[in-house]
């Protein structure tokens, strides 16, 4: 890697010669203006506005513009001559925790390579010292004509530098806040914190720029003179009407992404709406499942009892009703004096006019009852 500054670290009395190496670098896509019109270059020329006319690097220096507007030159020379300690030098400063590093005051970052023979004991020594201390270093060093600040601390076997913004450089949030007082519920601290534990963790080097991939298959695409591959269009996100509601399907999309819930029940239950009393139903019902199943089973078989004895009195009535409670409720019995039959046809003609009321009061309960109870009753 080409080293940007060749300096060394002030360490006490220790000084250890070292390069900057950029630490980072950027994957961006980067474009070029052209002339819409035609394709042609549009580029920026460095043109003496008192001349009129171009000129090159080697005539253009440095001014600072004053408040009317004069421009007041200066030079290397003058620069060359400002105290500045740090001009080749990273002095350390201070040793502090890590966590007295506001994260707003990070910058650039680069790594410190030991120049050459004399330099690897104290650097190793200076490397050491930092991780079992558990603290980073500050340090003045100067870049590009001006002091900053940094924060030397290990990275593997290597020593890092962040630069950071100097403290009056950090803009105080005020402002940013909401000004109106909101009251958070627990409830819904509870499903933010349930969010979170579902988002759960990941591994940074799993995270890569899909618009930068895109980007590049849209321009490979053009230069092979193909039509650029159309991106999926996304659902636009709805309004949040309920901050709980917009919680729980938070979490439900996140146990979806993550592979599903784990404590999530093997079946979900459904939920169906009642019949009215009385309504006959020709289609066979679905089985249901459910700790209730016992008590409507028993209730049907008590009801259909009673219809057998008001029925017809025999004990022909009593088996067939058994046997209609024992066997699937979509095939009917061929047992006499039964009140089975109710739900499609009308009883016997056996039993008088008042028995054939009965018959089908006792029928319609039962109809009422039969969908929650099929799967245990057989």
């Amino acid at each position: 890697m080409r080293s940007i500054w060749n300096g060394a670290i002030s360490f006490g009395l220790v000084s250890i010669p070292i390069k900057l190496v950029n630490a980072t670098e950027s994957h961006a896509v980067s474009f070029r203006q052209i002339h819409t019109e035609d394709g042609g270059r549009i580029r920026y020329r460095k043109v003496c506005e008192l001349e009129d006319r171009e000129v090159t690097q080697a005539e253009i220096g440095k001014a600072y513009e004053d408040a009317d507007g004069s421009m007041v030159p200066i030079t290397d020379e003058d620069l060359s001559h400002l105290p500045i300690p740090t001009a080749r030098t990273i002095e350390i400063v201070a040793f502090v925790p890590e966590e007295r590093i506001d994260p707003l005051q990070m910058g650039a970052a680069y790594y410190l390579a030991a120049s050459g023979a004399p330099a690897a004991k104290p650097y190793t020594l200076l490397r050491e010292a930092l991780k079992r201390s558990n603290r980073v270093a500050i340090a003045k060093f100067a870049l590009r004509g001006r002091e900053r600040l940094g924060m030397l601390r290990v990275v593997g076997d290597a020593i890092a530098m962040h630069g950071l913004l100097w403290p009056d450089e950090v803009r105080a949030p005020e402002g940013v806040a909401p000004d109106a007082g909101v009251t958070v519920r627990d409830q819904e601290l509870d499903l933010a914190d349930a969010l979170m534990d579902t988002l759960g963790e990941i591994d940074l080097a799993d995270l890569h720029d899909e618009y930068r991939e895109a980007l590049e298959e849209v321009i490979a695409a053009k230069s092979a003179g193909e039509t650029p591959p159309e991106a999926r269009e996304e659902a636009a996100p709805g309004k949040v009407l309920d901050l709980m509601a917009a919680l729980e399907s938070s979490v439900r999309a996140a146990r979806e992404s993550r592979g599903g819930e784990e404590d999530a029940p093997a079946e979900e239950a459904e939920v169906r709406s009642l019949r009215e009393r009385g309504t006959p139903s020709r289609q066979t019902p679905k089985e249901t499942g459910g700790k209730k199943s016992t008590s409507a089973a028993a209730k049907k078989t008590a009801a259909k009892k009673t219809a057998g004895r008001t029925a017809a009195g025999k004990k022909a009535g009593k088996k067939a009703g058994e046997k209609a409670a024992a066997k699937e409720p979509a095939k009917k019995t061929a047992g006499t004096g039964t009140a089975t039959k109710s739900t499609t046809k009308s009883t016997t003609a056996r039993g008088a006019a008042t028995t054939k009321t009965a018959t089908r009061s006792a029928a319609a309960k039962s109809t009422a009852k039969k969908a929650p109870s099929r799967k245990r009753s057989a």
